[in-house]
């Protein structure tokens, strides 16, 4: 309930026509049934401009500690705004308490729901697509879920009128499903997972247009490579090599 009472009243009307949003290839999205929406990040309110956009009601994975408010006011309303709206808890500590979480994204999958992943695990730096984790692969090859390439551009927020934050002309492409569906049940095999990823991420990149690099976006936001970037990663896209080969080949 408190999701399409969000949605309707609140995010869509701001998003449709305060942001002045597009949208392309919307009925690339299926009208039913479980899949995996993976996008690019860039800006902060990507999580925002997705699910208004979208005809049909997007589940994202958070944080598993913007669940827990606490004292701070501000932290308890961001952990009962996610839980009103649906989200789901991802602990990414590893061992059991990962494996409940990823366990409740299935349930999400199976219930027919459509889950959305930003498989770079944080917003871009510089505007470039970054390496792919392969968390978002694993979830495909388990479930058999169809995947939906999701390519945002401008989305990043400006300083609108009395400076405040505002976002101007953002634009959704969605692509077509990709199915990787002949690689189910391989979640274990490291080369599938990371060629499930780079497929993934270069048809985004075809519906972005965006330089890609070769690099987790974490090290150049915060590891050794803050001061030097990422220059000596690009790439002309993610991946390229071979299939998978089938099992038993």
């Amino acid at each position: 309930m408190w999701y399409t009472f969000f949605k309707i009243f609140i995010f869509r009307p701001l998003v449709r026509h305060g942001f002045r949003a597009r949208i392309h290839g919307a009925g690339n999205v299926p009208t039913s049934g479980g899949a995996i929406l993976v996008s690019n990040h860039i800006a902060t309110m990507d999580p925002v401009i997705i699910p208004a956009m979208l005809p049909r009601k997007v589940t994202f994975p958070a944080k598993a500690e913007l669940f827990n408010g606490g004292r701070n006011i501000g932290r308890i309303i961001v952990a009962w705004f996610l839980k009103a709206i649906g989200m789901v808890p991802m602990d990414r500590g590893g061992g059991r308490a990962s494996a409940v979480s990823l366990q409740a994204i299935f349930d999400v999958l199976d219930s027919g729901q459509v889950v959305a992943i930003f498989p770079e695990g944080t917003r871009s730096p510089d505007g470039r697509l970054y390496k792919g984790r392969t968390g978002m692969a694993r979830m495909v090859l388990a479930s058999g879920a169809p995947v939906i390439p999701v390519g945002l551009t401008g989305t990043q927020t400006v300083r609108g009128f009395l400076g405040i934050p505002w976002v101007r002309r953002p634009v959704v492409t969605v692509g077509k499903p990709l199915d990787f569906s002949d690689l189910r049940g391989r979640e274990a095999e490291t080369h599938a997972l990371r060629w499930v990823t780079e497929e993934v991420l270069a048809a985004i990149q075809q519906l972005t247009g965006q330089e890609y690099a070769d690099v987790y976006a974490t090290r150049v936001k915060y590891g050794d490579l803050k001061e030097k970037g990422s220059d000596e990663f690009v790439l002309p896209r993610p991946g390229g090599g071979p299939r998978p080969a089938a099992s038993g080949d």
